[in-house]
């Protein structure tokens, strides 16, 4: 009896020792399976954010298309993301609405833009400036340095035309407080002209042909020789020519000769009756400071808006009326 007590302790520690490798390799099994688990897990969650993200940058590719004009930076950082998509409106212009309709005839619409500074001393030349525009449609923007604007009314087109009263201010003034890019962004040229020039020799029509047949994008009509207050001879009407973008003169101090690059030799547009694309007018009125008032030097530094720039003559000359 005591040997069979001695036999089954000797065999004891062995079958222990089979059950805990047993139990050992039961748990690795188990580990193992969990990892299979979680990694399946893992993988099915990354698919579902890939295809998630995906869809999102879908979505807002479309909306980017169908909406370019959602999210819009302010000049103080503001975003308006906040606003419904589709509702923001970046542009503006200076188009009359009738107050019996919501809705926009675009028939009516007008494709330029003459602005003037005026005083009711130039009230005549004035007329005759803008009935020569009415006839290419137009839109008509008056400034009146002088307070006077009742002394207009009596024109036949002064009731469609905008009129702007702030005293003893320049074009230029006027120019960069109420011709902002995003107001005149419908017209494609803007006249900024003086109110004292002549237009009896000048074919609007025909010019703004030239202007769009050579894709100018800043250009002026060429001066009779006759006129007065003529500051540079590049400004002045050469008959043989349509149109010249430089002039050559030895006389005088300022020589314009072959080798002249620059203003007012070659590229040269001055301050009194400029015409601007939409696109060089975008330049230019971040170009003009906020404290310029007579524009001395402006016109100096307007190459920057225009590659290139040309004077025209011909039969599209202006004068000045003093």
């Amino acid at each position: 009896m005591s040997m069979k007590t001695f036999k089954s302790r000797r065999w004891m520690p062995r079958k222990r020792s089979v059950l805990s490798d047993a139990g050992v390799q039961g748990l690795h099994g188990f580990r193992k399976r969990q990892l299979l688990f979680a990694a399946i897990v893992c993988i099915v969650i990354l698919l579902i954010v890939y295809r998630t993200t995906k869809y999102q940058y879908q979505q807002a590719e479309v909306e980017a298309e169908l909406h370019p004009f959602t999210i819009i930076k302010e000049s103080d950082g503001v975003r308006l993301d906040s606003l419904p998509r589709g509702i923001v409106h970046s542009t503006s212009d200076l188009e009359f609405r009738s107050l019996k309709s919501s809705s926009k005839d675009d028939s009516l619409g007008h494709h330029n833009l003459l602005a003037m500074a005026v005083g009711i001393k130039q009230k005549h030349n004035v007329d005759t400036i803008v009935q020569k525009f009415l006839t290419e449609n137009f839109t008509i923007m008056l400034f009146h340095y002088d307070g006077n604007v009742d002394g207009w009314s009596d024109l036949d087109w002064s009731n469609k035309a905008i009129n702007i009263m702030v005293q003893n201010q320049t074009k230029w003034w006027f120019a960069k407080r109420f011709l902002h890019p995003a107001v005149v962004s419908i017209y494609d040229y803007i006249f900024l002209w003086e109110e004292d020039l002549g237009v009896g020799h000048f074919n609007l029509g025909r010019y703004l042909d030239i202007v769009k047949s050579e894709g100018l994008e800043i250009s002026q009509p060429a001066l009779d020789p006759n006129s007065t207050g003529i500051h540079h001879r590049i400004t002045i009407h050469e008959r043989r020519k349509g149109l010249h973008r430089r002039i050559y003169d030895s006389r005088g101090s300022l020589k314009c000769l072959s080798s002249s690059q620059g203003p007012p030799c070659t590229g040269w547009v001055e301050g009194m009756a400029p015409v601007f694309s939409r696109a060089a007018w975008y330049c230019t009125w971040h170009l003009i400071q906020n404290d310029l008032v007579h524009g001395w030097g402006l016109d100096m530094k307007l190459g920057y808006c225009a590659q290139v720039r040309f004077t025209f003559h011909g039969s599209y000359c202006l004068v000045f009326c003093f």
